[in-house]
């Protein structure tokens, strides 16, 4: 399919309206947005007003967010602080409210076994995601990543219980995780990429060298880039430049709201109340809520 396909055919799928597609078509309209000539920018929410917010604003597809779904509940991602269940309502709700595909932050799978991993695959189709990511992460903060084999072999499990159902990411915490070896990082990309993920993701790769790297060597599938490098946040048009299909924002979203939020409690604490609500409009916040509530044609 030619990029000009893709295009029209996620164009024509938002054209039929996001409100009463159900699970296959979101998964349709998700992979056709990675096959259109130029790919896209997904912002992650971490509740149902942000995911409104973010729809308004015109984007056509939303990821969840482990570290922000974390921090919202004032607990820590990564260690299995989150349970499958609470992600999975967590991500529903997102569907539901707005409509649009939601790509799953589901960490290492939610699970012990590769088995448990296809179960979270299945659990996810279940609750209407479009996509969803499993990691190469552990949960233990003394041994971050799994080895390669049981990396590779969770990644196994899950693509075959998402192929043509749900559009899997594949991802490698190697670089946040202390490790920058682009080599390995390059072997389990691939090796994922061989046992059927359908996108490919290693957060902050070191600078846009390694970017390049990772996109050509696990081409023709699409690459996720988590905002930029280590060395610093890159304009869109420079990613899409090195051949990245899709930009996600992690908790960077959540996070600058949080910075907005720690000015105005300071603000507040000093009795300027001026300051600590200037510019406040909760009636665009209601109002977003009140629309996608409507009882929905279909």
């Amino acid at each position: 399919m030619s990029g000009l396909e893709a295009w029209a055919r996620a164009r024509a799928l938002h054209s039929r309206g996001s409100q009463t597609m159900k699970q296959p078509e979101l998964y349709e309209r998700f992979r056709a947005l990675h096959e259109q000539k130029g790919g896209f920018i997904m912002p992650n929410a971490w509740d149902g007003a942000s995911a409104l917010l973010l729809r308004q604003a015109g984007f056509q597809a939303l990821g969840t967010s482990s570290a922000a779904l974390a921090a919202s509940l004032g607990r820590l991602d990564g260690q299995h602080a989150v349970s499958r269940q609470e992600h999975l309502a967590h991500a529903k709700l997102l569907c539901e409210l707005t409509g649009l595909p939601i790509n799953g932050d589901f960490e290492d799978g939610y699970g012990k076994s590769p088995s448990d991993v296809a179960a979270t695959i299945e659990a996810a189709i279940a609750s209407g995601l479009a996509g969803i990511g499993v990691e190469d992460t552990t949960g233990d903060p003394a041994h971050p990543i799994r080895e390669f084999d049981d990396a590779v072999e969770r990644m196994r499990h899950a693509a075959k219980a998402a192929k043509g159902r749900i559009l899997l990411t594949g991802r490698t915490d190697n670089f946040i995780a202390g490790r920058p070896d682009l080599p390995d990082t390059i072997k389990r990309l691939t090796a994922f990429a061989e046992v059927g993920a359908d996108v490919l993701y290693a957060p902050y790769p070191t600078d846009m060298d390694a970017v390049r790297a990772i996109v050509k060597a696990v081409a023709p599938k699409p690459v996720n880039l988590l905002i930029g490098t280590m060395k610093g946040t890159l304009p869109w048009a420079e990613l899409q430049q090195a051949g990245v299909k899709r930009v996600s924002l992690g908790a960077a979203l959540y996070a600058r709201v949080m910075v907005d939020l720690q000015k105005a409690a300071r603000q507040l604490a000093a009795g300027d109340l001026a300051s600590a609500t200037e510019g406040s409009r909760f009636g665009e916040v209601k109002t977003a809520i009140s629309e996608a509530r409507k009882p929905r044609a279909g």
